[in-house]
Formats: C-alpha cells, structure tokens, sequence
C-alpha cells in the first residue's frame, strides 16, 4: 500500500492532537450520532422493529401462499361450477328438443302438417282456405296436452320455405322469413332439433304481470317433421318462457352473496334474469317501470368505474364497449380471470366464461373480488393492525429509552456535581479532553491521593466504554515501576465509568523542555532507560503502546526518588496475538502522534511491532536533546512523508552544539527507516544506553537540586502546548497521571 493511498483513505480526524479542532456543530452531530449509537446498541426499542420484519416476512409468506390457495380453490370452484351450469343447460336443452322432436312425428301431427302442405301452395301467397282452417284447428287441440305437459306457451309450424302454416298466434299464419326464427327453422329444416337464445317476441303474448304486448321474452325448441321417406318436409316449433326453467337453471350456480350465473347472446344483451334486478334498477341500468327485468334489457357494456360507488360514465351505454368477460366469449373464447375486471357495474369480479356456438349464446359465472378475497383482506388488515401496534411499541419505547438515557445523564452529572464517585471523594478539577475527564480525588478510607479519570457523561457509548476498559485492564497486566499503576476501576449505581490511578504531581516531557529548554545528554540517558523499562515489560506480554511521546512520559519525585519516570497512556495499546484488538483503535487506520509515528505506522498500521516503539524512543530522545521533533513540516501529509522516506538531521547538526557520538549514533538507530536495523528490543536499547559515555553522569545529587529550584512550577494541571511549540499540532493533553484524550 503507497503512502498517499494510506493517507488519503484514512480521515485525518484519527490524529489525536491538540492542535486538531472541529466545530461546534461537528461536535453536536458526534454527540447525536453517538447517543443514538447506544439506543441502538442497547437493543431495546430495536424488537418490536424487528418483529415487524419477522412478522412482514412471515405474513409476507403467508399472504402469498393464502393467496396461491385461494386462487386456486376459487378457479376450481369456478370452473366447475361453469361445468356444471353448462351440463344442467345443456341436459335441459336435450330435454326439450327430445320433447319437440316426439311431438313433431307423431302420425298425428305428422298426418295433419301433411294435410297443411297439400292445401297450401307454397308458390302463391294466399290466405287460408277452409280445409287448412279446419286441419289448423285440428293440430291445435291435438298440440294443446302435449303445450299443457310440457309447460310451452304456444306453437308454429312453418314448411321448407320457411311460411307459417300454423301458430297459436293467428296473425302469425302465413307469414314467411320472419328475422327472429330464420336461424332455428334453417337448422331444423336441415334435420337437427334446436332451441333458440331467448329474443324479444314479435306477437303479442302476457308478460309476467298479464298484460298483452310484443317484446316479451320468448325461446322456441325447433324440430323436423320427416315424411315416411324420412325427408324434411316441415318444422315444428314450441314456444319457451325464459324466465321459467331456463333462467332458474342459471339463477342456481353462485358462490357467495355476489356471485350470480347469466347467458349473452352474440351482442352481449344479457339473455337470462339477473339476481339483483333490484340493485340494477337503483343504479339506472334497468328502465324505473314495473316488473322491469334485466333479461334482454342490460347489455354487459364496462361503464369505465364502479358505479356502485357513485361513478358517472361520460358516454351513452350503447357507446361503451363490451366488458372483457363478453369481448373474449362473443370472440368464440373460453376463459378464467382471477386477477379481476369490471363487470357490467363497473364492479371489480373475477369469472369463468365460454361460447356455447350450437346454441349461439354464453355463459358466464362471476363473483365480487371484494367478497371473494375477503379472507385474505382480513388476514392483512390483522397483519397491518400488528404491525401499526409493535411501530407504536417501537416509537414508545425509543422514547422511554431517550427520557431514561437523558435522566440517567442527569443522574451522572449530579454525581460528579456532588464530588463523589463511588468510594472517592472528587477534589479539583485536574483537565478534560475529548473523551475523558481528570479529577484529583481521594479514597474515603485510604485518604491516599488519586487520579480518577472518568468517561465523559455525553460522550459513552458502547465503543467508548470498550476501549476503557481496555485501556484499564492492559495497564493492570503491567507492573513496571515506570508504568503508571492502577488502583481501581468501577461504575457508579448513576452508570459513571472510572478508573482511579496513582496521582502523579510532576509534569510530562513534553512541557518540561517547552518549559525549562533541551536536557543534558545524562538526563537524557536517564529518563529513556527507564522508558525501556515500562516498555520491555509491555512488549514481553506481546502489546505495543504505538503513542509513545514526550506527552505520555511523566517526570515526578516519586518515594524521595527524584527524575522517576512514568509511562502513561496504554490505551492505544496493540495486542500482537489479537488482531481483532486493533479495530478498537480505528481498524486499519492510523493511531498515533505523526511526530514521533514510525514509518511502519503510517503505511501498515497493523503491522507495528515492538521496534516501532523503539523508533518512538528515539523520537522523543531526539526532541529532549535538541527541543525540536524529529522532522517538522506544514501539514501532517508532509510530516509523515518525512518519517517514510527522510533521512533524520543528527542532534548535533540540528542544534549546532556538540553531542556524543555513541548517544547520537543510538538514537539515529533508532530512527532507522528498516526495523531491522534498530535495536530489537527494549532491553537491547536500554542496555546500550548504559554504554554510553554519559549514562552515569546524572547523579541524584543533580536530580534533587533540580527539582528543588523547579518544585514549584511543576503542577499537576493541565498541561498546555502553546501554538509556537513545534508539536502542538499534533499531541494531547495529559494530567495527573491520566490521559485525558
């Protein structure tokens, strides 16, 4: 991976420095961003939400296969029952026809029509002599049991050219051609028995109510009559009430309240009764006239939406096109719509249809979608209720757990307000940082001074809490006197995180050169040996420190010993056997301070090592002799650039005074761009510091003159990084012993 891919993929907000500010509003949003973390975290209010998917996919699944059942136990039903209509219809019709045709050659009505044919000249219009008068009486009341048995309302009987020889209907004898029996007597000239689709009358007959008028509906069953050759010579119609058995028959087969069987003809005028007359009436689909029925009235035109909704169509009836359940059957086609379509009404239904061609008329059975997909609607609408009851859980819950979170806020804030903290009584104010804050405080028993360093109330959150811990449990593995030691760590009944740490009263590297200029080379020596101290500990049990830094180095007087050296800060710590550690600390990302960050550090950082520490050493060593960084730039892409590929300037260059070479060449090792040509360990590079010329020049005698003329300006308060410093850019703040980062 290249320098500047590293670099440019990873945000610059990983640098952990002083210098480094983000704006009010920025700091808000984290605020936001990482309280909502731990509602989320926290997985409460997240259930009902996840039983809304769990119930969505469940009732998801369950609608599909309700569905896929119901559609197929609606086509079966469907369909049979348009099979079974159309065997009923069709039984009846061979009934009737089986009827016409035994009346049609009984030697009776045959000898008679035989008379009929021999006294009227089919040639010359005429009318009626007396012999066909009498041979008309005649077949009439010879017909009249079998009108009566049969449930017929009348009769024609018509010759090869199609002329009325008799009719129960006077005016009707001798007529030729009439339009509305055309067909039928063509078919039963031809020597099959047919029955016609109902049609209007063209005689005048009693409708239902009585009264004597033409249009009322009327079907005829059509027969041959054969002489003794078996050769056509007549035909034999009888007169068929519609409303009667025919329509009855198809009135049976419905499923539900909605559904309803009916019969069309070629133009899709409705030929049978419809079940809801009245319904039709109140819609003005129907004409507002007594015993006004749908049969031969309503044609199944698609009025364009529902009018049972209040739809008003925009066009006359007659301009409406045929519904698709008719365009498909008067085009010959059988079909089953599960899917929907508008009926007459404009009602959604689904149906089943075919063309019955032998009788030129179709049959369809339909039913309400509405009605027929109830059980599915309700089944949803249960669903949908669930799922509106766990979101209102969901949203309940999400503000509880926002008033609790913000109450518990409180409580914590009064806690600290109240200066105490578990078993500590909280003393000043020592320093605040970005995630943590230092106080001063004592043991209500042991009375001991204590460094307590707590998590920021606005700023826990799962990740937050995890690192320190971390942080708390890797610095208690080290037992190094030069390690900061820890004496507890705990959370408050008000949910306050905390860690109580030995209470150092000196002041870190960093401000000491700031403050007081470059050390002698024999201090130097000193200070760093120790630092290999605390770090060979740390690098035995395989963890790497990666901050290591003037900042995180403390000087303190510490048991009458002067110059006593305390590493701080273990919280960026790298386990070397858990990788999956390192992903607390910004995975695969740089952690560090960029002015004393290995070059490693900066292109792999999750290669780093124990010789990256060492690089660190060297780093800080370099700055305590000269009171300058290592490499200093104007940006941090500059800076790391620099340790990748810049060769150090040598101490004595730098500042122009004379440094010996032994402790030059060791810390110009250390500062090696190869780690393996740095000392391995810390331990190898403490015990070369022991060879140096200078290693025993730093007496105690010096150390404790040194911090009887500096006592005083060393304090436990924070330490401040003017921006003139070179590394104020770059590093943070530390009090008492404690990061406060």
């Amino acid at each position: 991976m290249s320098l500047w891919s590293s670099l440019f993929r990873r945000s610059q907000s990983v640098f952990r420095g002083r210098g480094l500010h983000i704006t009010a509003a920025g700091k808000s949003l984290s605020r936001s961003m990482s309280r909502t973390g731990v509602f989320l975290r926290k997985q409460i209010w997240i259930f009902p939400v996840l039983a809304i998917f769990v119930l969505g996919s469940i009732g998801f699944g369950m609608r599909l296969a309700i569905e896929s059942t119901m559609r197929e136990n609606l086509r079966s039903q469907l369909q049979t029952l348009l099979d079974v209509e159309t065997s009923m219809l069709e039984t009846w019709i061979k009934v009737q026809t089986a009827n016409a045709s035994s009346q049609a050659n009984t030697p009776t009505i045959r000898n008679h029509v035989y008379q009929l044919l021999d006294a009227v000249d089919p040639t010359v219009e005429q009318p009626a002599t007396l012999p066909a008068l009498k041979v008309h009486a005649l077949l009439q009341k010879d017909l009249a049991p079998a009108l009566s048995a049969g449930d017929y309302f009348g009769y024609f009987v018509a010759d090869k050219s199609k002329r009325i020889l008799s009719a129960s209907a006077s005016e009707l004898i001798g007529e030729r051609d009439i339009p509305e029996y055309d067909a039928a007597i063509s078919q039963a000239l031809e020597g099959e028995a047919v029955i016609t689709p109902p049609y209007a009358s063209v005689t005048v007959m009693r409708d239902e109510s009585g009264k004597l008028r033409t249009g009322v509906p009327t079907m005829f069953v059509c027969a041959p009559i054969r002489d003794a050759s078996f050769q056509v010579v007549a035909v034999l119609a009888l007169r068929i009430r519609p409303d009667r058995e025919f329509t009855r028959i198809l009135q049976l087969g419905r499923i539900g309240k909605s559904g309803e069987t009916y019969a069309f003809d070629k133009s899709g005028l409705l030929v049978s009764n419809s079940r809801f007359d009245e319904d039709l009436l109140l819609l003005g689909l129907l004409p507002d006239q007594p015993h006004s029925r749908s049969i031969l009235q309503l044609s199944l035109r698609d009025p364009g939406g529902d009018l049972t909704t209040g739809y008003r169509r925009a066009k006359r009836r007659n301009d409406l096109p045929l519904t698709k359940m008719a365009r498909s059957a008067v085009e010959g086609e059988a079909g089953l719509d599960l899917d929907g379509y508008r009926d007459y009404r404009g009602v959604k239904v689904i149906g089943a249809w075919r063309w019955l061609p032998r009788y030129r008329m179709g049959i369809a059975t339909e039913i309400d979608g509405q009605e027929a997909f109830r059980p599915l609607v309700i089944l949803q609408r249960t669903f949908w209720g669930m799922f509106a009851l766990l979101g209102l859980c969901s949203v309940a819950i999400f503000i509880f757990t926002i008033i609790t979170a913000r109450l518990q806020r409180e409580a914590q804030k009064a806690a600290v307000a109240a200066k105490k903290l578990g078993q500590y009584r909280l003393e000043e104010k020592l320093g605040s940082g970005g995630m943590g804050i230092v106080y001063k405080g004592y043991h209500a028993v042991l009375r001991r001074p204590t460094a307590i360093k707590m998590l920021h109330v606005e700023k826990v959150n799962e990740d937050s809490i995890e690192r320190f811990e971390r942080e708390v449990q890797i610095t208690c593995q080290l037992n190094n006197p030069h390690t900061v030691a820890v004496y507890d760590f705990g959370r408050t009944d008000e949910g306050v995180f905390y860690y109580a740490m030995e209470y150092l009263d000196g002041i870190d590297l960093q401000t000491l050169v700031e403050k007081y200029g470059p050390l002698p080379e024999s201090r130097v020596i000193h200070i760093l040996s120790q630092v290999c101290g605390s770090l060979y500990e740390a690098h035995c049990l395989g963890l790497v420190h990666r901050d290591i830094k003037p900042a995180n180095i403390m000087l303190n007087r510490r048991g009458g010993e002067p110059d006593v050296v305390k590493v701080l800060d273990f919280g960026l710590v790298k386990a070397l056997d858990e990788g999956q550690q390192a992903g607390l600390t910004a995975s695969n990302g740089l952690t560090g301070t960029p002015l004393y960050m290995s070059p490693e550090a900066i292109q792999t950082p999750n290669a780093v090592d124990a010789r990256s520490d060492l690089y660190a050493v060297g780093a800080t060593g370099y700055f305590l002799l000269t009171g300058k960084p290592v490499f200093e730039a104007s940006n941090i892409v500059e800076l790391c650039q620099f340790h990748v590929d810049k060769i150090p300037v040598p101490p004595s260059q730098s500042t122009g005074k004379p440094v010996a070479a032994d402790l030059e060449n060791l810390l110009l090792s250390c500062l090696e761009k190869a780690r393996a040509k740095r000392p391995q360990t810390a331990r190898d590079l403490a015990l070369r510091l022991e060879h140096c010329a200078a290693a025993a020049s730093w007496s105690i005698e010096e150390a404790d003159s040194w911090w009887s003329r500096h006592e005083r300006g060393v304090t436990p308060a924070v330490t401040s990084n003017p921006s003139s410093s070179p590394s104020s850019a770059y590093d943070r703040t530390y009090v008492g012993g404690a990061s406060v980062d």
